[in-house]
């Protein structure tokens, strides 16, 4: 964040000073980053105190402020140099789904406050030459934003959120991360409601705006398809004619949104004919997509170091951002080459000692991503001399509302189609039970699919019955808990599920 006094961020949050004197407030600087985590506050830092499942960040003013905080960002004084916003019970941001502890509007009035810092800041550094890239998507929004930051990495210093914070907490939280030294912002923005990606563009307008797809992730919370593409579609509406919006072609309502838009469009594409598109893809032994990259008024060949056939879409969506940013063909090609798997529990590929894969992409899942990871399972599977073992651990895929039990079918269905060997259905209820009755119904037998209760039940059959060479697949919601799963499996000494 850039330096500035207490004073003057009470003045742009409209708060209360609490604790200090107005002289004090007007001399004391933040100096370090904004935190919501007490623990990692530091000094010269601005704690904002918000409410947890266990805990109240209130009652950690004290504790932030001896670590070295200069202020606290709070709803009420708390001991400590403060400055104090009302609480807002029933607010937007907690009605968003940001915070599931607010029950009193003390979360929703700090975080109101931190957008409007955040607003400030950015509008400061965007006229000091800040280059803002926005990216939404129904799925591979965290992929695409690591693939952007290593993309942009060469041309200046990026700043990009850790994992998916892209939230009404994890956006204004990362824009205070950007400094007058940052050349590009990253920003990741989801939404489970209407109108929520335009107050996050709203907070750090993009100048380039990064369109994946438009699927099923969050049906529940919007109902329909139509709604989502609707709510994707507000990041285009926000950048202004100047700017420049990447629709990825592929999807037609997404590319639909040209229409929409007042900013120059670019189009990728895995077909020739867009701005960005890639050659004929191919995939190595871990399925790394291989192709011929054409754009700049050129083409060169790309070998991905991430995993899976839909990394393709995302890699050209970063590219032709870098491509506006002023990169070049190889140097985009290198930095893609380069660019690994970051953010935790997404597509994260290993192999153990005893010839076993694990592709770890537990963090999150919807139709469409598990479908992908399906495809990426199935095709390290048989990229080999003998046809490798292929399993398929799934847990629920959560917030589909209505369509759970027929998305949920399909799935199973889908692993079997794609030959998968082994389906390990995890956990209990109506949807996870269609999933498995989907596979049986495809023409899966005997113990192909299986349904176990839990994780560790998982884990003990796979312990049980992997054998070296076979590859597995860990894929479910967060709520699920599979990340772990996925963790012990990877590690090369046996262990046990929160051991």
């Amino acid at each position: 964040m850039i330096e500035m006094s207490i004073a003057r961020i009470a003045e742009i949050v409209g708060g209360e000073l609490a604790d200090i004197t107005a002289d004090d407030a007007a001399a004391t600087r933040v100096t370090g980053t904004v935190e919501f985590d007490s623990r990692a506050v530091g000094a010269g830092g601005l704690f904002l105190a918000l409410p947890g499942a266990r805990s109240d960040g209130h009652d950690f003013a004290a504790a932030a402020v001896a670590a070295g905080a200069v202020a606290v960002l709070a709803a009420r004084p708390v001991g400590v140099p403060a400055i104090v916003v009302p609480p807002d019970p029933g607010g937007a941001a907690s009605a968003s789904g940001a915070l599931e502890f607010d029950r009193d509007g003390s979360g929703a009035a700090v975080l109101a406050a931190l957008a409007r810092l955040a607003a400030a800041v950015a509008a400061e550094l965007v006229a000091g030459g800040l280059r803002i890239v926005g990216v939404t998507g129904s799925s591979g929004k965290t992929s695409t934003k690591d693939l952007l930051a290593a993309v942009l990495a060469p041309l200046g210093q990026v700043v990009a959120p850790p994992g998916s914070f892209n939230n009404e907490l994890g956006h204004p939280w990362t824009v205070l991360r950007a400094t007058a030294d940052t050349d590009f912002l990253i920003l990741e923005m989801s939404a489970r409601h209407p109108g929520n990606i335009a107050a996050l563009a709203a907070i750090a307008p993009p100048s380039i705006a990064v369109v994946l797809n438009v699927g099923t992730a969050h049906l529940g919370e919007f109902g329909s398809r139509e709604v989502i593409a609707k709510t994707k579609a507000e990041l285009p509406q926000a950048v202004p004619a100047s700017g420049v919006v990447i629709l990825n072609a592929d999807d037609s309502v997404v590319a639909a949104m040209a229409e929409v838009t007042a900013a120059r469009v670019v189009r990728v594409s895995r077909a020739e004919g867009a701005d960005v598109w890639a050659g004929p893809v191919t995939l190595d032994a871990l399925a790394r997509p291989r192709f011929t990259l054409h754009g700049a008024g050129g083409q060169t060949d790309v070998a991905l170091a991430v995993h899976g056939d839909h990394q393709v879409s995302n890699a050209l969506c970063a590219a032709a951002v870098a491509f506006e940013c002023g990169a070049g063909l190889e140097q985009v090609a290198a930095a893609l080459a380069a660019a690994g798997p970051v953010s935790k529990h997404r597509m994260q590929v290993s192999t153990r000692d005893d010839g076993v894969t694990i592709i770890n992409d537990a963090y999150n899942a919807n139709p469409d991503s598990t479908a992908a990871g399906l495809k990426a399972l199935a095709a390290i599977a048989r990229d080999a001399d003998e046809k490798r073992r292929s399993w398929a651990v799934l847990g629920e895929m959560a917030e589909l509302g209505d369509d759970a039990i027929s998305e949920h079918d399909r799935i199973g269905r889908l692993a079997v189609r794609l030959d998968v060997s082994r389906l390990i259905v995890v956990g209990t209820g109506r949807s996870l039970s269609a999933m498995h009755h989907g596979a049986v119904m495809e023409g899966s037998w005997g113990s192909e699919a299986t349904m176990v209760a839990d994780a560790d039940a998982a884990l003990s059959l796979l312990r049980a019955e992997l054998a070296p060479g076979d590859v597995v697949l860990v894929k479910a919601s967060k709520a699920a808990g599979l990340g772990a799963l996925a963790e012990v499996l990877a590690a090369p000494v046996a262990g046990k599920l929160g051991g």
